[in-house]
């Protein structure tokens, strides 16, 4: 057996003039051997298949491939996937991790977003998304400050005008503060008429407009068929159902479990907390627990008296035990996301 570079010396010494057995003795190799590929002159070396070495990842291929089968159709991202593999003792890095699981993603098209920056206190975005997981359909009041990016989650059963109008108030207390305006899609259950008044002069529902005078904010709406101006939020709509949801519901399908909005909500604050905030966001190159804990000392002050603050950590978070269909034990042990 030759290598490459052996084909080539036994070529270039035959054409200076070496003999068979001149060549053979210099290489180490057998005059039929020099003899067949001289007179072959398109045959190539054979090189024998080599071993392939076991990977970090390797113990953990069938654990990915439940995952990724689990959470079918939709995709659990390879960021959260790492972190799962952390806990169980991987020790490997995410580019092996990423090159793995690409054979199982399917292709999707890239939509480029072009986006705007805010001055910190200057805008929170707010929007509702649907979530349908394995049959089960729940909403989600998403508000995001423009600035540093921090983000608040509140799961319900439906979008009424006092859910927008909770959502707000609970979002307002989560950050410690309000910032200048506050920017909404054109819900109807908060827009009565839109341009009602006259161009960017709407009708806002009462209920909103009250809450706005309280609370010392000014709401504006994002432009008709102009979704993409609220991206802020819009982009944590995405990442909150890849990267929460969808492996929570992986998880809970694999224990017999369903999604309901009390589960949900028992463990979005530990997310938001440690995963979400912690995160370096992709568009500022900085954590928004850090931007965040800038951007408190510019918005305006809760109104005076305030409700209690909003628990941020799931250990501090109380709710009945019965709205769970399980013991709260058997999710914390399923889903292990007390720190």
């Amino acid at each position: 057996m030759i290598n490459q570079e052996q084909l080539v010396e036994i070529h270039v010494l035959h054409q200076q003039g070496c003999s068979i057995r001149r060549i053979a003795k210099d290489l180490g190799i057998s005059r039929n051997t020099v003899r067949n590929y001289l007179r072959d002159k398109s045959k190539a070396p054979v090189y024998p298949e080599r071993q392939s070495r076991p990977t970090k990842l390797q113990p953990y291929h069938d654990y990915l491939r439940t995952r990724i089968d689990a959470a079918k159709p939709y995709w659990i991202p390879a960021t959260v996937l790492l972190r799962e593999l952390k806990a169980l003792g991987y020790d490997g890095g995410i580019t092996m991790l990423k090159e793995h699981i690409k054979q199982y993603k399917p292709s999707t098209p890239v939509d480029p977003v072009v986006r705007f920056e805010t001055k910190p206190g200057e805008q929170m975005q707010v929007d509702f998304t649907t979530i349908t997981h394995y049959g089960v359909r729940v909403k989600a009041f998403v508000a995001t400050l423009g600035y540093s990016r921090a983000t608040f989650v509140r799961f319900c059963e439906r979008e009424r005008q006092e859910d927008w109008v909770e959502g707000l108030e609970e979002a307002f207390e989560y950050f410690g503060g309000v910032p200048k305006e506050v920017l909404f899609d054109n819900a109807k259950a908060i827009m009565i008429e839109r341009d009602a008044y006259g161009e960017g002069e709407h009708r806002w529902n009462p209920m909103l407009l009250t809450a706005a005078k309280k609370y010392n904010f000014k709401p504006r709406a994002c432009r008709p068929y102009r979704a993409k101006t609220k991206g802020k939020v819009e982009r944590f709509n995405s990442y909150l159902k890849s990267s929460f949801v969808t492996p929570l519901a992986a998880t809970l399908k694999q224990h017999g479990l369903k999604v309901t909005v009390d589960v949900l909500n028992g463990h979005i604050g530990a997310w938001l907390e440690t995963v979400a905030h912690q995160r370096f966001h992709g568009t500022t190159g900085t954590k928004p627990q850090v931007l965040l804990d800038e951007e408190r000392f510019t918005l305006q002050p809760l109104p005076s008296p305030t409700r209690p603050m909003i628990p941020l950590t799931m250990s501090d978070n109380v709710m009945p035990v019965e709205s769970f269909q399980h013991p709260l034990s058997t999710y914390d042990a399923l889903l292990e996301v007390r720190v």
